[in-house]
This record gives structure tokens, sequence and C-alpha cells, in this order.
């Protein structure tokens, strides 16, 4: 957010009152109380920082995040597990700080339904939960593919021990072997982050397989960002290794013989990297939310993350139809917009009528080079949408090793904002 939202959030707490320390988290079935009370769905870059800042913001509202796993793995720096820069460990981050600074009610569970008529929420393990406003951040969700089995061939696109097993094929990969991935067409997560995972498997194998070869199958026109940055990469840098070829639609996979089917043909692989194309998470589609005119993701009002289709809830992070990239550090900015409407809604005010948020990246080129990529977005009252600011279009010069060690400064900075 913008430093004047900033000075707002200060000036609407100091109008209110509210002071320091932070009431009793709620309990799992709601207790009659005049005190708000929202709950978070998913605990991800966008929940993670909604669930933080809402308690941080204020102390009068009661959260509960609901994330059905203890940890968290970041797909951010995920890549670096293939060529050996980072383990997952490093990637994990876990709820404790939440709860335990904030007064967070962290509850380890799944959300089955959602009734927004009555606004509660059911649970895997059986209870029920009543919330004033509800914000979803399922993240992203995989269209199927023909044929494809993500146990046998993994996307490796959500990190954790998906992004483990990917490592393990690399590495046995035989002398002379071929790695084939898949990119599906935009919106998905992460712009660069394909390209980025191309770069670091060239990188692997131009070390420890120099014979091997590197076929990216992309089904968009051609590298969609940092153009000059990617097409360097894999024409020069890893020359010989990386035959990159657009308008690769996948049709179909084989996934026990590793064969990808394209509108080009067939590829068979050693080792075979699909990617398949993104939707919304599975609840925004239980609940009905996924209005847009592909009936892929939700459509929601930019100055809150409101869903259109249904009154008191938030959607914000990947699943999200606004236009804004699919990324973890604008998933962050989104959660404080979200988090600063909500608390205005509350008091009976209106969202703060100008957001703006940043997306930010810095992709890993080399085992000691990296690229970044940044833009800023602000509400256009005339056209109801985030825009991106022309001007704030930023890219590196290619990549560097200043970038590459200024990629974790920014990865730990973003990484304490939401989880610490």
């Amino acid at each position: 957010m913008s430093q004047s939202n900033h000075s707002s959030r200060r000036n609407f707490l100091k109008a209110l009152g509210l002071g320091a320390g932070f009431a009793t988290a709620p309990s799992v079935i709601r207790a009659a109380t005049t005190r708000p009370h929202v709950i978070v769905v998913g605990g991800g870059f966008a929940g993670a920082t909604a669930a933080k800042y809402l308690r941080h913001w204020s102390t009068s509202v009661d959260v509960t995040l609901i994330e059905p796993n203890a940890n968290y793995y970041s797909p951010i720096l995920s890549n670096l597990v293939l060529n050996g820069q980072r383990n997952l460990s490093q990637l994990s981050f876990n709820y404790a700080t939440l709860a335990q600074q904030y007064g967070i009610s962290v509850v380890q569970d799944r959300v089955n339904t959602i009734d927004s008529a009555n606004h509660t929420v059911t649970l895997a393990g059986g209870n029920t939960l009543a919330y004033d406003r509800l914000i979803l951040a399922p993240g992203i969700d995989f269209m199927t593919v023909p044929g494809l089995d993500s146990d046998l061939i993994p996307h490796a696109w959500q990190s954790g021990p998906q992004i483990q097993q990917l490592q393990q094929q690399l590495a046995a990969m035989p002398a002379g072997g071929t790695f084939v991935m898949t990119i599906p067409k935009a919106p998905y997560r992460c712009p660069p982050g394909p390209y980025e995972r191309a770069c670091v498997v060239a990188d692997y194998l131009k070390r420890h397989n120099p014979t091997a070869k590197l076929i990216v199958l992309d089904a968009n026109a051609g590298i969609i960002v940092e153009q000059e940055t990617f097409n360097h990469a894999f024409t020069v840098t890893y020359a010989g290794i990386v035959e990159y070829l657009p308008d690769s639609e996948l049709q179909a996979v084989d996934s026990v013989q590793r064969i990808a089917t394209t509108n080009y043909g067939e590829y068979a692989a050693d080792v075979l990297n699909v990617i398949p194309p993104h939707q919304a998470g599975s609840l925004i589609h239980q609940a009905g939310l996924a209005n847009d005119a592909s009936g892929r993701w939700a459509v929601i009002n930019p100055l809150s993350y409101e869903s259109t289709a249904a009154a008191d809830i938030h959607v914000i992070g990947d699943s999200q139809a606004t236009g804004q990239p699919k990324a973890g550090h604008i998933a962050n900015a989104e959660a404080k917009v979200c988090a600063d409407a909500i608390l205005r809604l509350l008091a009976g005010g209106q969202p703060y009528a100008a957001p703006m948020t940043n997306s930010a990246c810095y992709s890993p080129i080399s085992a000691d080079t990296a690229s970044w990529l940044t833009a800023v977005f602000a509400y256009n009252s005339a056209s109801g949408a985030m825009e991106l600011v022309p001007q704030s279009l930023g890219a590196s010069q290619g990549a560097s090793r200043s970038n590459y060690n200024k990629m974790f400064d920014w990865a730990d900075s973003l990484f304490g904002d939401t989880f610490a």
C-alpha cells in the first residue's frame, strides 16, 4: 500500500481508540459476542498476510486462520532446490508467530463447505464456524490434462515434496538424457517462474550432465516476461542444451512412458515436468465464486477484494480475477488492501478509494546470477479495475551476481512480512 494508505490506517485506528494488547482468539464455534470475527482460509502469502495485518492493525477484531497443513512451503525460491542452492527446510514456515504474537486462532483443518447465507463454514473435522467477513486465499488448482498422473509426473508448482521428487528425477537422469517441461497458457502462478525453472534445470545439466538436453514446450506465443533475459539464457548461456518451442499446446500425457503430446507431435523424456493449466482453488469453485468469463477465476471488487458473487466473502491471491499477476509478492500486497478495507467496512466506513499494489520478482538464471522484474498497479476509478502504471514497469538488464545476492534479501523480507 502507499504511504498515504498506511497513514489512513493509523488515523483510522486512532479514531477508534484501539490500544495495545490483544483479545482472546475465538473458539471453534463462536460464542455470542459483539466482536467481529474474520475467518481467513489458506495460509500462503495472501492468507497469512491478511490474518496478520488484520490483528496488527486492530485488536478489536477476532481472526481465525484455517489451513490444513502445519507448515507452508514457499514456491518462491523453490526452483533453487533443483540445482542444490536451497533445501526444502529453508523454505518451510509455520504459524506459531501469528498465533502467539498476534493472537490469531490457527485451526489446522480443511473447509468443506461455505454457507454464505448463514455466514458459516463447515470443516472437514465436523466443526462449524461463524464469520462476519470471510477471506478466501486457497491459491491455485490445476485443470485436467488427459493421461496426466501428477504423482508420477510432478508439476512441482506448489513447492513441498513434489519439488524434491523432481530434483531426484533430475539427478537420476542418464547421461545425454532428455528433460521435457511444459508451460501452460497464461494466466498461471508466477509469470517468470517456468522460464526461471528452465534456466535452473539447464544450469544443473550444464554442470552435471552437459550432453543432456532440455526441451521447453511453451503453450504461449513466446516468452511472456523478461524476453531478452530469458532468450539470452536459452540461446547463449545454455546454447546446445535448451530447445525452446513456443505455441506448443499440451494435448495429452503418457505418464508411464513419459511422453508429452502437443499440437506439434510427441516428445519423449527421461524426465517429464508438466505444469498443467491453472484455475482458482477448488474451494472457489465449490462456493460458486468462479464467475469470470472463463469460469476459472473469482471476480472481485478491487477496492476490497469482495466477491461479486457473494456478499462478505473476499478472495485474494492467485484465485482472483483482477488481471494482476498471480505471485507471492503481489498476493502479500493484495492482502493488506483487503485487510484495510475489511476493518473500514466493519467500522461502518468505506474502503480506501485509491489502492495500489506492487509486483516484484527475482529469478535465478544460474547458480550465482539472477534477474528481476517489478511493476505497480493502481485502481482506476473510471474503469473500476487495477491497472498497470506504465512508467513503473522495470526489469534488470540481464542477469548478475549482484541481483542473485539481492534476491535472498528480497525473499527474506517477504517471508518475514508474511509469517513473522
